[in-house]
Order: C-alpha cells, then structure tokens, then sequence
C-alpha cells in the first residue's frame, strides 16, 4: 500500500524496530516513536511536526495501544496535507484474536492488554476528521498459537480466510485520504490549448498610405 502513494514527506508513528516505509518512494521518510531507533523521539499524542507538512503518515498498531486514539487521530489530520493518506493497522476484536485478548483480559501481555479498535469504528472516526476512507484487507484468520507445528496445522485457514469469512481476521489495514470541502485540485487543460493554437491563423498585417490627409490602403 505504501508503494502507490506519492509526495515528498512521510513518517512511520511506533514499532520504530520495524521499517514499514522501506517499500515507498518518497525522498524523505523517517520513523517517530516514545523509544527505540527512531530519528524523532515523540508520543503519537502530541506530533512535533508543523501543520499540513506530510504527505503520509503510517500508523502500525499505534492506536490500541494509546490513551488516547482519537487524540492521535486528530493530530494526524493537523500534520497531513489536503490529499494526504493515513494508513492504519489493527487488531480486530470480530475474530479468534479478539477471543484471546477477551481470555486474557487487562493484565495480559502483549498484545493481549490492547484496547481493539474494530473497522466499523475506526472508519467512523477517520469520517468525523474529515477522511474520506478506502478499500482495505483482512489477515491472520489462524488463532494466535506461537508454536511452529500449530501454526502449519492451522494454515488452511488462513488460505480459506479471505473467501469465507473475510471480515474475522485477526488483522486489519484500512487507507484514509485527507479531504478538505470546497478545494478543488486545478490542472492544465492541454487539450483545449492545443485546439485554441490550430484555430489561430496567420494574418497579413495591412499598410497604410497617407497622402494630402486622404488615407489610402494597401
């Protein structure tokens, strides 16, 4: 998804451990995280950049994990230019991962003690700032096992996932694209230049004569 979205600036929010920018093209992508290797140390909360400078902004499982998601939303659509893209990673409380995380209630361990987000609310939520959002997928259809032997005996599932039950995965990816009412992208109309240049033709300039104040021409 990332590959397909042009611009100049775009920055990775949390898991800074992994470079889920590398596939874009943009000149210049960094990663924003509270710690770790990231080129900008800051919470998802308050964003230490200026208003309406980044073309995408990359949210992998960030918002089950904060305090406040809507706020980090909000921030999101600040720092994002007209037709700016966010895209977010989930997990789904609507599938077998989510009936884990039920099991292990507040006091699991990661990434059982998250606050899942379903995609019917964080779309709600992308509407209320103003995105407009787009097709996303479903993954991990499996249950969460860790164990190599399960996760083979499991993986028909996750081939027959996307055909049978597509919106219980585990996982989910959503686009939103930033909209702002009453502006309207202007683009060269080359077709009608090209139509007004071969309809113009060229005109012989007349001369003009003036003899004993009579005013003859040529």
């Amino acid at each position: 998804m990332v590959a397909d979205i042009f611009g100049y600036n775009a920055v990775q929010i949390g898991l800074p451990e992994h470079e889920f920018l590398r596939g874009n093209r943009m000149p210049f992508r960094f990663r924003c995280a509270r710690l770790g290797e990231a080129e900008v140390m800051s919470s998802a909360e308050a964003l230490p950049f200026a208003t309406a400078t980044l073309d995408l902004v990359l949210l992998p499982h960030v918002l089950e994990f904060s305090p406040n998601p809507h706020q980090v939303l909000r921030e999101v659509e600040r720092v994002l230019v007209p037709e700016g893209s966010v895209i977010i990673s989930g997990f789904n409380p609507l599938s077998l991962w989510g009936v884990r995380r039920l099991l292990a209630r507040s006091d699991g361990a990661f990434p059982w003690r998250g606050q899942y987000l379903s995609v019917r609310r964080t779309k709600d939520w992308l509407a209320l700032l103003g995105f407009e959002t787009q097709s996303g997928s479903f993954g991990c259809y499996a249950p969460a096992v860790t164990s190599g032997k399960w996760l083979e005996r499991w993986r028909f599932i996750d081939k027959a996932g996307d055909r049978w039950w597509p919106i219980f995965g585990g996982t989910y990816i959503i686009q939103g694209i930033k909209r702002v009412q009453g502006m309207r992208l202007i683009t060269p109309n080359w077709r009608d230049r090209r139509a007004a240049a071969k309809r113009l033709s060229p005109v012989a300039q007349r001369g003009r004569q003036v003899t004993g104040g009579v005013q003859k021409t040529k």
